[in-house]
Order: structure tokens, then sequence, then C-alpha cells
């Protein structure tokens, strides 16, 4: 028998549910930390078995039912009264639904990527998406759409084409 089965069984020897077998008092002779730790649980278990427990005050049933009366007759307090207070329900109702209603209308502005577009930036005063913005936006980025021909080199895959 090797330790660990001997460590699994040792609770039930060391407390006389049961005896050893012959392969475990073996291994208890052969082994000198396993038979160290039955002889320390021995003891403890006879330490237990020596101890009484105190004996509660004849006034403790008493008392306890006396306390828990005062705990129940207490108002309840905590973040729950709250919800029952009507003005302060209806404070958090108007929050939410401001909440609500920046997070829906937050993202139906225009996005520049650039920041916000002011009079001197458009030339002539053109609005976003007309025509002259959009050539002073191709021109601002001619760079970086002089790489795209370089897509056109590349060979396309036979079924992206195929699939109408």
């Amino acid at each position: 028998m090797n330790c660990e089965e001997i460590r699994e069984r040792m609770p039930e020897v060391a407390a006389g549910f049961g005896e050893a077998t012959a392969e475990e008092h073996n291994h208890f002779s052969s082994c000198i930390g396993c038979a160290g730790q039955l002889k320390a649980m021995r003891e403890t278990m006879a330490l237990l078995d020596e101890w009484q427990t105190p004996e509660p005050s004849p006034y403790f049933d008493v008392r306890l039912q006396a306390r828990l009366r005062e705990e129940m007759a207490k108002p309840q307090a905590g973040w729950m009264q709250w919800f029952r207070r009507p003005v302060l329900a209806a404070a958090l109702t108007v929050l939410m639904g401001v909440g609500v209603g920046l997070f829906f209308t937050r993202g139906t502005g225009i996005y520049t990527p650039g920041g916000d577009i002011s009079i001197s930036d458009n030339l002539g005063g053109s609005q976003p998406g007309s025509a002259v913005s959009d050539l002073q936006a191709l021109d601002k980025n001619h760079d970086l759409y002089s790489d795209f021909e370089l897509l056109d080199d590349l060979q396309v895959q036979q079924d992206v084409v195929a699939n109408p």
C-alpha cells in the first residue's frame, strides 16, 4: 500500500471506527511519516473525547427570545426602503428615463474623425456630405486612397467571386 491509500483510511482507524488491516500495519511499521500522523490523530481524537461542552446560561433562551422580539419590532432600514417612498421612486424613474434617452440619442450626430468641423475648415461654407467636402476629404487622404490600387493586384478567391 502507498501513503495516499493509507491517509484516506487513517481518520477511521484513528477514531476507532475500523481496525487497520495487516497491509496497513506493515505500512505503519515501515513508514515513519504515516505512523507519526496516525499517532497524532489518535491523540487528537482522545483529547476531543475528553472535552465537555459548557452548559449555556439558564436565562440564555429567555434573553434570545427577547432580543429576537426587539429586532423584529424595529423598523426595517436599508436601501429597499427608498423604493417604498414615492418621491424617491419617481426621481429614480426620471433619471433612468434620461439615461436611456441619452444612450439612444447619443449616436445620431455626424461623426468626423478629425473632430468638429468649423466654418473656417469649410472652404466657402460647404456642408458635410456635399461635393466640395467630399473633394476636400479625397485631397486630404490622397496617400491613403492611392494605396488601394494594390488591392487590385491581389488574386481574388474564386468562391467569393462566384457568389452573386
